[in-house]
């Protein structure tokens, strides 16, 4: 799978007109974390919400961990607090 998926988001940049080598184990970890802690459809649009931000911050690589470490911290408190108490933070 690695193999395939390193040969994927590299012709997907490519079609897309990107120079681009983002932490691809840290993004598929936040969409983890947001499909098990928020639920399971959350996972993609959040990642598009990533990519928007860190393109709306200037872009880069640094720009998409920074917005992908913000979104499972908060994917982390969400899970939390409905563990904690059966609701959902907002």
């Amino acid at each position: 799978m690695e193999r395939t998926l390193d040969e994927w988001m590299a012709a997907a940049a490519a079609e897309l007109g990107l120079d681009l080598a983002v932490d691809v184990r840290g993004l598929l970890d936040m969409t983890r974390v947001v499909a098990h802690g928020v639920e399971r459809p959350a996972a993609p649009l959040t990642a598009f919400l990533v990519g928007y931000a860190a393109a709306a911050s200037g872009g880069g690589a640094a720009a998409v961990a920074g917005a992908n470490a913000k979104v499972t911290a908060l994917a982390e408190r969400w899970a939390a607090r409905a563990g904690a108490d059966g609701t959902a933070e907002r």
